[in-house]
């Protein structure tokens, strides 16, 4: 998270240009900013007039909406890193939600980022805003959080605070049929007729080193990763950065690694597709991509020891990546805190580099397009139109 973030004691957000605003979309993560910009952008084109703001990141900005800050700059990961933050945070979404209160927008979409963006749906109940709370605003959420991995019971908040859920896996329709909210299945982004998968298999490829988007997350997992390609002897890997700042954290690392000088190249997110042969992975969006592509390889996680120790307790699931909760199974083999060490997953990696490998991991992926491939009650874009009044 940027220092300077942190200290402002203030937010000065802009009114929306135009006039007005039909749909703010709130996207607090990477991979979430991700998403929702190829919603929007799907949005826009069927319905050019339609007037969208974001507190998002750039790819949100570079769809059409209108940027009212960059909250992809600020996402942290885990229980100790939020306590630590816990006045900006609060000040943040005082903010948000007061900008809501003032320019009304007809709806507000939440991707993802349940902690943060469900407080905020609580102000906007508070204060008369939402139509859940007597007033005029929507409010519609895209990418359910994992009710059915941990806090259950939050669909019955979610149900009291919005009007509208659009879900990316099938069986999360399921999840909320003892409520009264209304929840759409829209299909998963990554099996849409648009969607490029950013990475590809070749077995004349590098290991790919996905660490993830949050900064802390970051720091803790790319030097394990990094221990695991000291060991790999004579191969080459391609590391990916979502942000300059995460970008200069992983050239920190290589620079501290001299064995591994010429070997690992850094790769900006977003760009060609990265053929690799084998990946390692936080549990993040990236690593479902390089899942559906049958790419051998294996999870990484390291929390704060406090964080990971209340998550066992309060987690109720056996596996951390979704491919592997989808299958039932360990298909990508899960190095989790005290197991994520350089020389076991170097081990592992190299298991991962032969013919008979990929065999078996193209079978797992075809098993989770199988379990992926519902057909949606309608898309994303659509949906998101209808609930914005269109």
């Amino acid at each position: 998270m940027k220092p300077d973030v942190l200290k402002m004691r203030s937010f000065d957000f802009p009114p929306p240009k135009g006039g007005g605003c039909d749909l703010l979309v709130i996207a607090g993560e990477h991979s979430g900013d991700e998403q929702a910009a190829r919603m929007v952008a799907g949005a826009l084109a069927e319905k050019p007039g339609l007037r969208v703001c974001a507190f998002g990141g750039e790819k949100l900005a570079s769809c059409g909406a209108q940027p009212l800050f960059d909250m992809t700059s600020f996402s942290v990961v885990g229980l100790v890193e939020v306590l630590k933050n816990y006045g900006f945070f609060k000040k943040l979404s005082e903010a948000v939600a007061g900008w809501i209160s003032e320019y009304r927008p007809k709806a507000v979409c939440f991707v993802d980022y349940p902690g943060f963006n469900l407080h905020i749906a609580s102000l906007l109940k508070g204060r008369g805003v939402s139509r859940k709370g007597g007033g005029s605003v929507r409010l519609i959420y895209y990418i359910s959080p994992q009710i059915w991995a941990w806090k259950a019971s939050r669909r019955f908040k979610m149900a009291s605070l919005l009007d509208s859920l659009a879900v990316i896996f099938p069986f999360e329709t399921e999840c909320y049929a003892d409520t009264d909210l209304d929840v759409h299945f829209v299909g998963h982004p990554f099996l849409s007729d648009s969607y490029e998968p950013p990475v590809k298999y070749g077995a004349d490829g590098e290991i790919l080193m996905l660490s993830g988007s949050r900064e802390i997350a970051v720091s803790r997992i790319f030097p394990v990763m990094c221990g695991a390609m000291e060991r790999l002897a004579g191969e080459r890997a391609a590391a990916v950065y979502p942000t300059p700042r995460i970008k200069k954290i992983l050239e920190g690392e290589l620079s501290r690694r001299p064995a591994l000088n010429g070997r690992v190249r850094l790769v900006p997110n977003g760009g060609a597709p990265i053929t690799a042969k084998a990946a390692m992975m936080s549990s993040g969006t990236m690593s479902l991509a390089c899942s559906l592509e049958g790419i051998p390889g294996a999870i990484v996680y390291k929390a704060n020891p406090f964080t990971y120790l209340v998550g066992r307790a309060v987690v109720k699931i056996e596996y951390l990546s979704i491919a592997n909760i989808l299958l039932d199974r360990p298909a990508w083999r899960e190095f989790i805190q005290f197991d994520a060490s350089a020389a076991p997953l170097a081990r592992y990696m190299g298991d991962c580099l032969g013919p008979a490998a990929r065999a078996k991991f193209a079978g797992y992926a075809e098993k989770l397009k199988s379990l992926l491939h519902a057909p949606p009650s309608l898309s994303a874009s659509q949906w998101l139109i209808r609930q914005a009044g269109g």
